[in-house]
């Protein structure tokens, strides 16, 4: 199949374009860094999903992973939001389309994290259902997942800082953060292996928020 994922060159976009690659799938990438992969299979492209009129032509895109997000930046909404709907109209909405997989943030159904990124997040959410409604014509999904810690770069304040690790930790009921591997294998679950749930956003954060919600950064304040 052929899969586009935004936010590709680290973290999260990274293992699921390796993951999709190792298992034979073409991967379109989109980024505003340049890539690490160098595979026959792959495309990449230096590119702003903010502005959905410098996007690339791709054709029949099978599968969609809309990944790339900012966090407390002044352009979480309109890189989150509106950057993830400018890039589901121009490659999702068709024929060809198989599965659309979003994501999104367990903060937006906590509530708690900064409020641009919780608005952008709970933005992608609803407009996922308003997606998944559209593609059913073609038998084709979309869901969303929220994800609650994650070890990536962008955790490493929190994920060093040994009070606020502690902090993290002591609300984590199963006392860990998913690793990008992880996230890996669910999103390739959702968007290759399940043909039958659409509609849906999956909480997946080592049972935080419906055991024990809360929220850790420096600076940040409830």
């Amino acid at each position: 199949m052929r899969v586009l994922i935004t936010g590709s060159s680290s973290g999260i976009g990274l293992e699921c374009a390796k993951k999709f690659l190792a298992t034979g799938h073409e991967v379109f990438g989109l980024d505003l860094k340049p890539s690490k992969i160098e595979n026959k299979n792959y495309h990449h492209y230096v590119v702003d999903i903010k502005d959905g009129d410098k996007l690339p032509t791709i054709d029949k895109v099978n599968i969609i992973f809309n990944n790339a997000g900012l966090q407390n930046s002044k352009d979480d909404i309109s890189n989150n939001l509106k950057g993830t709907i400018n890039v589901t109209e121009k490659y999702g909405i068709q024929e060809d389309i198989k599965s659309i997989l979003f994501n999104a943030s367990a903060s937006a159904q906590s509530g708690f994290e900064f409020p641009e990124y919780v608005a952008s997040k709970a933005g992608v959410v609803g407009y996922m259902k308003n997606v998944a409604t559209r593609i059913a014509k073609y038998g084709a999904t979309a869901n969303a997942i929220s994800l609650g810690g994650v070890k990536t770069d962008l955790n490493k304040c929190v994920m060093e800082d040994e009070n606020m690790w502690k902090q993290i930790m002591d609300a984590t009921p199963l006392k860990k953060w998913m690793s990008v591997e992880e996230v890996a294998e669910w999103v390739y679950f959702l968007t290759v292996i399940n043909m039958s749930m659409s509609g849906e956003d999956l909480l997946i954060d080592n049972g935080e928020y419906k055991l024990n919600s809360s929220f850790v950064w420096p600076g940040y304040n409830k």
